[in-house]
């Protein structure tokens, strides 16, 4: 499996492991950029890409689909509201909040685990094959001091466009490794020739 192949695939098991979550929680919106999700961790959340992590992302996609603030601190703090819907999607978090975070270290519950077991195994699957084949070609390329530091290497977002004007921040390395098509064009999202030679 070579590494162009891969982040395409795995944003498929993400947007198919995001499609089981909004089988049992309709009200959950598309995700739109699974591809935004690779290789980034979030330290606001805590966790590196996982099942467990993107059920966090839908319970931030439910709030907003209810109109409901569950963060405050820029996105940092994770309040009860948060932790309400989050509960509701099989997540717990059993001890008091964090002072910085909040709730945001969730858990999937028992329950969660059995109802979405085979979606967990799929995407570990895809999640292992790509570390795999992206590992592969550390011992002769530079990833720059993220790598050192034991960072997923997310760096600074910039903003990428599409023709109808939409944007996204976005990673310039993610944008990379796999088109990021906008939902209401249908064409990919692409980082300005001016923000691109700054960086």
């Amino acid at each position: 499996m070579s590494t162009t192949q891969t982040p395409p695939v795995l944003a498929a098991e993400l947007a198919q492991a995001w499609a089981d979550i909004q089988r049992h929680h309709p009200e959950l919106p598309d995700l739109a950029a699974p591809e935004s999700l690779i290789g980034e961790s979030s330290s606001a959340c805590g966790h590196e890409l996982s099942f467990e992590r993107l059920l966090h992302e839908a319970v931030h996609g439910v709030a907003a689909a209810r109109g409901v603030r569950d963060t405050s601190r820029a996105g940092r703090y994770h309040n009860r509201r948060f932790l309400a819907i989050a509960e509701e999607l099989g997540l717990d978090h059993p001890e008091e909040p964090h002072p910085s975070s909040g709730f945001s270290l969730v858990t999937l519950t028992p329950e969660a685990k059995r109802r979405y077991r085979p979606t967990i195994e799929r995407l570990q699957r895809a999640l292992k094959a790509h570390s795999a084949a992206t590992a592969g070609d550390t011992a002769r390329s530079f990833r720059g001091p993220a790598a050192r530091h034991g960072s997923s290497g997310g760096g600074v977002r910039v903003k990428a466009v599409c023709d109808c004007g939409r944007n996204v921040r976005v990673v310039p390395s993610v944008l990379a490794q796999a088109p990021i098509v906008c939902g209401g064009c249908g064409k990919p999202f692409r980082i300005p020739e001016a923000v691109g030679a700054a960086s």
